[in-house]
């Protein structure tokens, strides 16, 4: 007898194949499994959706294809699983097959029965948690330790940089693993580079053998063990970023979200999912508790926080946890704010600074300065005829890197090497114009040549960045130098302002922070508060120097609203003052938004699609009634092109849907799709490369 099943396969975005596709079979299986079927001339791995004994209607029956074979040996994907996905391919608009494949590690596409066997032999299944005693807990520890267990959350956790938050995620995750020998714990951090650090403490606290993790920097070996380990409920604490949303987790019943304001967490390409967002809806199919905690929350998790007012009405969905003390009795930094508008015309650093650090070094201890640009310039100019160093596959400049003496654009990756003269006049004279990392590390050996260390040996500056850490090892030998104390001043990218616990750091310096201040981007300023609040609690985490530790920032505005609430660590009036703005101008979180993004040879196809699309799509509803109402509800703004206008000879326009109201703008979007295969079919748009869609975008 055959079974009719809806399999769901990986096909191309916008290929129209984005639905389930029905096969015969003559094995017997269940919803969840993976089974090899037939695609074109191609054998693909697809997991089972539905199944049923009764041939579609709708299909002649005889014309479909069967099934070729099933995994043995794996567990189904349970239903909680598959509705996470399910869920996400609607909500962010891909097709359901392209989430679920994409989800599972891709050495499992080419396993045979034999070889998966082989590999379930190897597995450790008796992954025993030796769970080893954490430090004391503090009162405001205990405190919000407390509201979460008697709570059902989402809890969003506003804890001070150095309060002990990562304590709280491990107790909750020891306390959780006591009650239910079953239970498994998902910990999210934002970027790779986060991911050892803690890693190596998990390991310490709960055994290396309860432990796997998930990124985009492991083998496809080494990811294919870790899934299998959480799927089978073997590995019981799985760390990750935010890859691991996906992972298959039968027993979940803890989420942990570090970092919950870091944009990492938004994936921009493919399915452009918010691993935040779907860990609060994950825990809801999972009945598990829910934890996001940061420093810096994002508005929309502040907004969804909030108390409810002095009526009892309009709290947010979820609780606030709160700890604004650091451990022990540490004290933030003393934030110093330097006006460059008083200082010598072309100054990197101000003298008062370069006086701070000297200080700081002679006495032993370590610096700390974030510029968030990397590279020695960001273009090179010739004064006679106005030539710079313009990518000529971009709308944007390449970056001298003066090691390597090249023009690199960090777009598209041409590099060339620096020209002996002006390219267009042949004036030997060409200049770099504003400064990156590696010229500020430069400058600082220049500044603080006679500078020695306590023990009479010369000053020892380091940087870290995408270029200085690009060799595997080079970023986890660099932290370790600085742990160790054999760098003095530590000169990087926003890289090195994120979750590090350096002990030793007693001064912060932010350069040069204020193009952020006026971005056309709404959320420049959020993130930029972010990003100085991160840096400023890598200075006195060690509670016997933080009385003395300092931040600087080096801004040409220094009363800016968003520097008077940096000096008083005050978030929340920062908060409140964004908020305002963002209801003011119907933003997020106070609205939705979705942008439509077109990829084609030249400006005008790109723009010509998303605004053909615009028009048939308005004129489509307006004629029906039952959704006349849309068009009302979500505003369609004209197409544009994107602030990056061409990346790698390709043309790149969007357009803005944004809608008071979720639904709304989730059924303008299911009608756009159709509208958008319909008109791009059209041979006026033939010089169209793709589209995309991009729900809840993290910038415009």
């Amino acid at each position: 007898m055959s079974l009719w099943l809806d399999i769901a396969v990986q096909t191309p975005a916008h290929s129209q194949v984005g639905g389930l596709l029905t096969y015969r079979s003559p094995f017997v299986v269940q919803a969840g499994q993976l089974v090899r079927v037939p695609l074109g001339k191609r054998e693909v791995l697809g997991v089972v959706w539905a199944i049923s004994d009764q041939a579609p209607a709708e299909i002649n029956a005889d014309s479909l294809r069967e099934v070729t074979g099933v995994l043995d040996g794996l567990n189904p994907l349970d239903g909680a699983w598959r509705q996470l996905v399910q869920f996400s391919a609607q909500y962010y608009q891909r097709s359901l097959g392209e989430v679920a494949l994409s989800a599972l590690p891709p050495q499992l596409r080419e396993l045979s029965n034999e070889q998966l066997a082989r590999r379930l032999k190897k597995q450790n299944t008796d992954r025993a948690v030796c769970t080893s005693p954490g430090p004391a807990l503090s009162d405001e520890q205990n405190a919000v330790l407390t509201q979460m267990a008697s709570g059902t959350g989402p809890f969003l956790l506003f804890g001070s940089t150095g309060s002990g938050k990562t304590e709280v995620y491990l107790q909750a995750v020891e306390r959780m693993l006591a009650t239910d020998p079953q239970a498994q714990a998902l910990l999210m951090v934002p970027e790779i580079n986060l991911t050892p650090q803690l890693e190596e403490r998990v390991q310490a606290r709960f055994g290396t053998d309860a432990v796997v993790s998930m990124h985009s920097g492991m083998t496809p070996a080494q990811r294919l063990k870790g899934w299998l380990a959480a799927h089978a409920g073997h590995a019981r604490i799985v760390l990750g970023t935010r890859m691991a949303i996906f992972a298959s987790m039968p027993h979940l019943k803890l989420i942990v979200v570090d970092e919950e304001h870091d944009p990492s967490y938004k994936q921009q390409e493919g399915a452009r999912y918010s691993a935040r967002d779907l860990a609060v809806y994950r825990g809801r199919l999972h009945n598990a508790k829910v934890l996001l905690a940061s420093a810096t929350p994002s508005l929309e998790s502040w907004h969804l926080s909030r108390p409810a007012d002095a009526d009892g009405l309009n709290a947010g969905r979820y609780v606030r946890l709160h700890m604004p003390s650091r451990i022990g009795t540490g004290l933030l930094p003393k934030v110093r704010r330097v006006d460059m508008n008083k200082q010598p015309r072309r100054t990197v650093l101000s003298a008062p600074l370069v006086a701070a650090l000297q200080e700081r070094v002679e006495r032993g201890e370590q610096c700390m300065l974030l510029l968030n640009r990397r590279g020695y310039a960001p273009v090179l100019h010739c004064a006679d005829c106005g030539w710079k160093s313009a990518c000529k596959h971009c709308s944007a400049f390449r970056v001298f890197h003066k090691i390597d003496r090249t023009l690199r654009c960090h777009h598209c990756g041409l590099t060339e090497r620096v020209p002996r003269a002006c390219p267009d006049c042949g004036n030997a004279d060409i200049a770099p114009i504003g400064r990156g990392t590696e010229q500020l590390e430069e400058h600082l050996g220049e500044l603080l040549a006679h500078v020695k260390r306590p023990d009479g040996s010369p000053i020892r500056i380091a940087r870290i960045d995408a270029d200085s850490t690009r060799l595997k090892g080079a970023l986890e030998s660099q932290l370790a130098s600085v742990h160790s104390g054999e760098v003095d001043i530590l000169v990087g990218t926003q890289m090195i302002a994120k979750g590090h616990d350096f002990r030793r750091i007693t001064l912060v310096a932010a350069v040069n922070p204020d193009t952020a201040l006026f971005s056309s981007d709404f959320r420049a300023p959020e993130r930029l508060f972010a990003l100085l609040m991160q840096a400023a609690g890598r200075a006195g985490r060690d509670a016997t120097q933080s009385a003395t530790s300092e931040m600087w920032v080096q801004t040409f505005h220094p009363t800016h609203a968003l520097f008077e609430a940096l000096k008083k660590h005050d978030y929340p009036a920062f908060a409140a003052s964004e908020l305002a703005e963002r209801t003011a101008a119907d933003l997020p979180p106070l609205s939705h938004q979705a942008l439509l993004r077109a990829d084609a040879r030249t400006q005008e196809a790109a723009q010509g699609l998303l605004n053909a699309a615009r028009e048939t799509l308005e004129a489509q509803l307006s004629a029906d009634p039952d959704t006349a109402d849309l068009v009302l509800q979500v505003n369609v703004y004209p197409a544009v092109p994107m602030s990056m206008q061409r990346v790698a000879d390709v043309e790149r326009a969007q357009m803005l849907l944004e809608s008071p109201h979720r639904m709304a703008l989730q059924k303008m979007l299911w009608h756009l799709h159709g509208v958008l295969h319909q008109v791009r079919s059209l041979p006026e748009h033939k010089g169209v490369i793709r589209w995309l869609v991009d729900v809840d975008p993290q910038t415009i």
